[in-house]
């Protein structure tokens, strides 16, 4: 059986490619052809013999995309991606001046079971391979002719919870011989898998992370994030202490503001106090409602209030720009109505 080529590394496919007695030449042009050329049709691969290209076709998956959604208001596009196995799959390409960027999904479904999240609602179907994670960024860069400039890896699923392709993908996609791409251009998010952030800690890579917080005590965090039942805000954050201090790079903290919830100005300065210690940064998220939940967006003047409050107490903070609002952009949307059509 061949092995899923995309999500092999120089070295591994090189071994391959001579325990086929195949030359070891061939490994960089396979190579090349999946992380530069960023295709995986062997009809393609025209400097490959028969042979070899028949043998690729066994361990190549090309994603089918299902749909693909462009907002009218900003150029995001959300695209929804079939899986060899008929799953779907959510990836945002976000058009900027600045730079182009991708948010990718590390699972289909997730089980952490947030509250306010539309990812999550059906549970987890399976981890991603890194080559599924990778044909995301190549099937978004053949799509819009673009290159992805920087990637964050907080689309459906919980990254920490798909550790080893996690990390698998992160030195794909960054490999020099491949897409090169500046692993400080990565942010990875996760709700809090508190031993898996301080093992991410160890690797020592120069990605950006950002955890998922939305709360500022643990009963409320316990009400939005099942995780918390298990890891308390204090272990979450001196985790987080722990990755800067090995790291050297500065945690993001993401505060989603739901309307009545976790938006007040008592939030705000809880959450000044939690986070001064940490000189980190605060990304202020505006909830995007969802059809199962009952959360509502707070008002323009009740999210800049909340902001000022922050600054005033010398937390570095800004809210993120919403993206995609008239096209399902939120977690989990698009793959959901989706797989509800299906069933109907």
């Amino acid at each position: 059986m061949a092995p899923d080529f995309l999500s092999l590394n120089i070295e591994e496919l090189t071994e391959y490619v001579r325990s086929m007695g195949w030359p070891a030449f061939r490994a960089k042009q396979i190579f090349d052809w999946l992380h530069k050329k960023h295709t995986v049709d062997v009809t393609a691969m025209k400097n490959l013999p028969g042979e070899i290209r028949e043998c690729l076709k066994e361990g190549l998956y090309p994603m089918q995309e299902l749909r693909c959604l462009t907002s009218k208001k900003d150029g995001t596009k959300k695209f929804l991606f079939g899986l060899r196995d008929g799953q779907a799959i959510e990836t945002v390409f976000m058009p900027s001046n600045y730079g182009h960027s991708l948010c990718i999904s590390s699972q289909a479904g997730c089980r952490m079971g947030c509250s306010f999240c539309a990812s999550t609602i059906g549970g987890l179907v399976r981890n991603l391979t890194p080559g599924e994670m990778l044909g995301q960024v190549y099937e978004a860069v053949n799509r819009t002719g673009e290159r992805v400039d920087s990637i964050v890896v907080m689309g459906t699923g919980e990254p920490l919870d798909n550790y080893d392709n996690l990390l698998k993908f992160l030195h794909l996609i960054s490999a020099p011989e491949g897409y090169n791409l500046s692993l400080r251009s990565i942010t990875v998010s996760s709700c809090g898998l508190v031993p898996k952030i301080r093992s991410l800690a160890e690797e020592g890579l120069p990605i950006t992370f950002a955890l998922s917080l939305h709360a500022t005590t643990d009963e409320e965090r316990k009400n939005l994030m099942p995780v918390a039942k298990s890891y308390s805000i204090k272990e979450t954050l001196s985790a987080c202490q722990y990755y800067f201090d090995r790291t050297h790079r500065r945690v993001t903290f993401e505060y989603s503001l739901v309307k009545g919830v976790n938006d007040s100005e008592a939030h705000a300065e809880r959450l000044s106090g939690l986070l001064r210690p940490l000189k980190g940064h605060v990304n202020l998220i505006p909830i995007n409602p969802i059809d199962e939940r009952d959360f509502q967006r707070g008002s323009d003047e009740s999210i800049r209030k909340f902001k000022f409050i922050l600054e005033k107490n010398g937390i570095n903070v800004t809210i993120r720009r919403s993206m995609g609002s008239d096209i399902d952009a939120a977690c989990g949307q698009l793959r959901r109505k989706a797989g509800e059509e299906l069933r109907s």
